[in-house]
């Protein structure tokens, strides 16, 4: 079974457990028969001495090499420095009171200080490994050649170098390397790098394949249809590599925070050390209780443990298929209430598809004779009829198209009609009108009314139980759509939208969007979900942007701020179900961590405590919050439905 671990990170754990293995033994045995008595004298100190600083140096020469490092670059305050300073001071303090004939003090100290600042650094290094792991398993996407086909010849060539039209070959067990158009073979591609969908996804001749996909059975032969810089590859590795950019406003918090805080308590546990001393002359004492208050107050914790959270959530988001830009914008899904939907392509599938038919009980009978008179017709309606039928169409009949009614399909003397209530009423033929809201067709046979047929956009399975499920969580959903106000409308209402407007051209939805804008609370954050190239624009303006990635247009993907790869709008609730645990566990972070250190400041300060309690206090916390940090990346998709709900 593997470990996790990175080649490094296993050195260093060697390193950690052979330095603390040694430091044991000589710790006890400084404790049973003291080290430096076995000496004797004023030069006492030296044995003890000696001993614990090869461990010192053993677990902390990379701490003394950055610290001395970052002073030459004139980055002075950082851990490093702190580190470098209190354990050194500790020394120093041991070899004075040796010096002195008193006590020997603060060489173990010293080397504690390092060995625990090493573990946690190793928490730190293997967390942040985890999480970005759940992101660089994105980076295993990238294709590392094409097999770009010239004439009865295949040539490997850099992915780069292939132009739109060239035909590619993809042989079992390879990456896709650009995006393009089977027209050759059928096989099953392996998505979950793309999208985190665990199913294969089975492709044939005219199916639209991206990049980053494996294919798994049969070669393929596609022809590309975007260059390498358009593919999706290549966008989604930009949009992984620019993530960690964009800052939220606590890592910014944390970063300002730290460069005024650092140099802070360091002044202060000098004027510690110095100030009383100058009155009570107990030098040894107030350096010592100054050492302890520098150790404490390292802001290892804070500086370590903050980005990570945001760092552990994006990872969370991407193993999950959810790309997510940036930290600030994880940080506003958290704070989202605001969730405006475009409708076709979003909310519903974006295709014309049979969605009732009236009478049930000759739902076969009604779908076969439409499909005898529309099998010839190119047209959406037609072909979403001749879908839902699915069996063979009987031929023979004689087609005719009659202008703005309809089609009629004679043999014989068997006659289908097949069109809009107009053509029923020109005929005389009775019929049941339909008042359902999309495209009618009404079927006759002869004078004969058989019934009808409701053809409308299909609503996306998953839109109700994620609206509903926003809703319950607070949230206003708002849906703004091209189409006229009766379509709107129930779709509205099928879904449990709050509001929607209607009838909208693409400037319209800018302009509706601008108003949302200005008219919300400071603390409200406004997301918008498009998929098309008309919803650029709003993508960009709103305060979050989400586009639907799988069959969502480039420039949409390009314009927003998170990206749901799988295409699933549950995505959204789950993401800001990922965006919320971030958050919370940022603020348990901070306020865990600051508490801990002002308390144990304080102990320091009056003498309370030993410089081991600063120890165990300063790595203690940064472990707690290292560790808190990495319950971000529990399981979330199992749970997905759980988070619409709750």
């Amino acid at each position: 079974m593997k470990s996790g671990f990175t080649k490094k990170q296993k050195k260093n754990l060697i390193r950690i457990c052979v330095a603390l293995g040694i430091f044991a033994a000589i710790f006890i045995t400084d404790k049973v028969i003291v080290l430096a008595d076995a000496i004797g004298g004023y030069a006492g100190w030296v044995l003890p001495f000696a001993l614990y600083f090869a461990v010192y140096v053993l677990i902390g020469y990379d701490v003394l090499f950055k610290a001395a490092r970052n002073i030459v670059r004139g980055q002075i305050f950082d851990e490093n420095f702190l580190m470098a300073i209190a354990t050194l001071g500790a020394f120093s303090l041991g070899i004075c009171t040796g010096v002195m004939g008193l006590e020997v003090e603060g060489f173990d100290e010293a080397c504690a200080v390092l060995l625990f600042y090493q573990v946690g650094e190793f928490f730190q290094s293997y967390a942040t490994g985890k999480s970005r792991r759940s992101i660089a398993s994105l980076m295993d996407i990238r294709p590392d050649y094409a097999n770009l086909k010239r004439g009865n010849e295949l040539v490997r060539v850099d992915p780069e170098s292939v132009n739109v039209g060239d035909i590619i070959v993809v042989n079992p067990g390879e990456k896709v390397p650009l995006d393009g158009v089977v027209v050759s073979g059928a096989s099953a591609l392996d998505t979950k790098a793309l999208t985190g969908e665990s199913l294969p996804r089975e492709i044939e001749t005219g199916n639209e394949v991206v990049s980053g996909c494996v294919n798994l059975t049969s070669q393929l032969e596609i022809k590309v249809t975007k260059q390498f810089y358009d593919s999706t590859v290549s966008k989604i590795l930009e949009l992984v590599e620019n993530a960690s950019s964009r800052k939220s406003k606590s890592e910014n918090f944390i970063t300002k925070f730290s460069k005024y805080y650092t140099p802070t308590v360091v002044i202060a546990a000098a004027l510690l050390a110095v100030v009383p001393a100058l009155f009570t002359g107990e030098w040894l004492t107030w350096i010592y209780r100054g050492l302890s208050f520098l150790v404490v107050s390292c802001p290892c914790a804070l500086v370590v443990s903050v980005p990570l959270a945001f760092f552990a959530g994006i990872g969370a988001a991407s193993k999950n298929g959810i790309l997510i830009k940036g930290s600030n914008y994880l940080e506003m899904l958290g704070q989202a209430n605001i969730f405006v939907f475009d409708k076709t392509g979003t909310l519903t599938k974006g295709n014309f598809a049979v969605t009732e038919v009236t009478p049930e009980n000759r739902r076969d009978e009604i779908l076969r004779l439409a499909a005898i008179a529309e099998r010839d017709s190119n047209h959406p309606i037609a072909r979403s009829v001749i879908g839902c039928y699915g069996g063979e169409i009987e031929s023979g009949y004689t087609l005719t198209n009659l202008a703005g009614l309809g089609v009629k399909a004679e043999r014989g003397d068997d006659v289908i009609y097949c069109g809009n209530e107009k053509l029923m009423k020109q005929l005389g033929i009775e019929f049941v009108a339909h008042d359902g809201i999309g495209t009618l067709v009404y079927v006759a046979r002869g004078n004969e009314f058989v019934g009808s047929l409701l053809i409308s956009d299909e609503i996306k399975p998953e839109a109700e139980e994620t609206v509903r499920g926003l809703n319950r969580l607070g949230a206003s959903t708002v849906m703004l759509t091209g189409d006229n106000e009766a379509v709107a409308k129930s779709v509205a209402q099928r879904i449990g939208l709050t509001s929607y407007k209607a009838s909208l051209l693409p400037q319209n939805k800018v302009e509706c969007v601008e108003s949302m804008l200005a008219e919300k609370k400071p603390k409200d954050v406004l997301c918008f979900v498009g998929d098309g190239i008309n919803d650029a624009p709003v993508l960009m303006r709103s305060d979050i942007g989400i586009a639907m990635g799988g069959v969502g247009s480039d420039a949409a993907i390009e314009a927003s701020d998170v990206v749901l790869m799988r295409d699933d709008l549950g995505g959204i609730p789950l993401s800001k179900r990922i965006a919320k645990k971030t958050m919370s566990i940022v603020f348990e972070n901070i306020i865990i961590s600051l508490l801990v250190k002002v308390v144990i400041m304080v102990l320091s300060a009056l003498g309370i405590t030993s410089m081991w309690l600063a120890v165990i206090g300063d790595v203690g916390v940064a472990i707690v919050a290292i560790l808190n940090s990495m319950r971000v990346g529990g399981k979330y998709f199992e749970q997905k439905k759980k988070a619409v709900k709750s």
